[in-house]
C-alpha cells in the first residue's frame, strides 16, 4: 500500500538503512520478493549490516541469501559488522551459503569487518 502511494522503495534511514535490508533483517520473505519486485536495490549500502546481503547471513537465513545473489546481490560488497558476506557465513558455520558466496564470485583474500577476513573469522 505504501509503494502505491508514492514511497521510495530505496530510502535510506534507520537502523537498517532501506525498507529491503529492514525486511531481510527481520526474515520477511513475502516482504522482500515484494520490495525486489518494486525495484529495490539489492545492493544498497547502509544501516548496521551494511547490504541486505549481510543482513539475511546476519539472521542466518540461507533462503533470503539464495534469492538476494539470484537477484544480483554483490558477493563482494564491503560493509556492515562483519565487512563482507563471506566473512558472516564463514563466522557462522553456513558451509552452504559459503559455497554459494564463492561460485558468486566472492573473493576469500577480502578483507574488512570485525574480524579482517574470512580465514580470520574461521
Amino acid at each position: 500500500m505504501l509503494l502505491k502511494k508514492g514511497a521510495d522503495v530505496n530510502a535510506l534511514g534507520g537502523p537498517f538503512g532501506t525498507a529491503l535490508q529492514a525486511a531481510v533483517a527481520i526474515g520477511k520473505e513475502e516482504i522482500v520478493a515484494t520490495l525486489l519486485k518494486k525495484g529495490a536495490d539489492v545492493n544498497a549500502q547502509g544501516g548496521f549490516f551494511g547490504t541486505a546481503l549481510q543482513a539475511a547471513l546476519g539472521i542466518g537465513n540461507e533462503g533470503i541469501v539464495a534469492t538476494l545473489l539470484e537477484k544480483g546481490a554483490d558477493a563482494n560488497a564491503q560493509g556492515g559488522f562483519f565487512g563482507t558476506a563471506l566473512e558472516a557465513a564463514v563466522f557462522q558455520g553456513k558451509e552452504k551459503v559459503v559455497t554459494m558466496l564463492l561460485e558468486k564470485g566472492a573473493k576469500v583474500t577480502a578483507q574488512g569487518g570485525r574480524f579482517g577476513t574470512a580465514l580470520q573469522a574461521a
